[in-house]
């Protein structure tokens, strides 16, 4: 009863010391908060089945926490870079299409960068590169496992067209995958962007496509894990310091 009482008194501490809760429990996306709250009362009614339930659902609620974790990141303080905007595996650098005509009159040839992000990868996206966003555009489309090449043109997905400098664009596309069910993107048209800031989220598992000029210059290969906000995809010489 009194190692009872010792504990309750130690997590009383511990919750009401938010430096400390810091320690143990990184930022947490606001996306995150319904799911958050979704799993632990479901890990409370499995508790009233079993202990085994219980601490199973406990454990599942403690994994989603990790998965809407959003850490601090240190973006490299370069405007000629492109970052990676999200955590994950590079599974393709290649030459491709840009990803969508609307308004442009067609599609040309860029290097595509495709970033897989797992269960556990941290899912925030960030900008990749510091401009204005030109348009957005959402595309409805299937759910097959993002890690294939084909879900860039198959998967439901929003593309957002940023203007580094005049006539120099980077296309960055949020692609859903297989568990993913919901692109969370925060831009506006005609935004002021900086690279490296938080502009939305995808759930459960996903693909990020950066498409770059093809006279940028690459940085990463295929198989290569990459940070959100710090991973340097590729950079380019800027018309402002010629």
């Amino acid at each position: 009863m009194n190692k009872n009482s010792d504990l309750m008194t130690k997590i009383k501490s511990l919750l009401s010391d938010s430096e400390q809760l810091k320690k143990f429990f990184p930022a947490i996306n606001s996306e995150g908060y319904p799911f958050i709250a979704l799993f632990f009362f479901v890990a409370l009614l499995f508790s009233l089945i079993s202990d085994f339930l219980g601490w199973v659902g406990f454990l599942l609620s403690l994994w989603c926490v990790y998965f809407f974790r959003d850490p601090n990141r240190f973006t490299p303080d370069m405007d000629n870079t492109v970052i990676s905007p999200a955590d994950g595996k590079i599974v393709k650098v290649d030459s491709a299409k840009s990803p969508e005509i609307l308004k442009d009159k067609q599609r040309i040839s860029m290097t595509k960068i495709s970033v897989f992000m797992n269960v556990f990868n941290v899912h925030v996206n960030r900008v990749p590169v510091t401009g204005k966003v030109v348009w957005l555009k959402y595309i409805p489309g299937t759910f097959i496992n993002a890690s294939l090449d084909k879900s860039s043109e198959n998967n439901e997905r929003m593309i957002a067209k940023i203007e580094v400098e005049k006539n120099v664009f980077v296309y960055v596309v949020q692609i859903a995958g297989l568990i993913a069910r919901r692109i969370k993107c925060n831009l506006t048209e005609n935004q002021s962007v900086k690279v490296g800031e938080r502009y939305g989220i995808i759930r459960f598992g996903s693909r990020l496509d950066v498409y770059v000029p093809e006279n940028f210059n690459v940085k990463v290969k295929e198989g290569q894990l990459a940070i959100s906000g710090e991973t340097i995809l590729a950079d380019f010489v800027s018309s402002k310091s010629k």
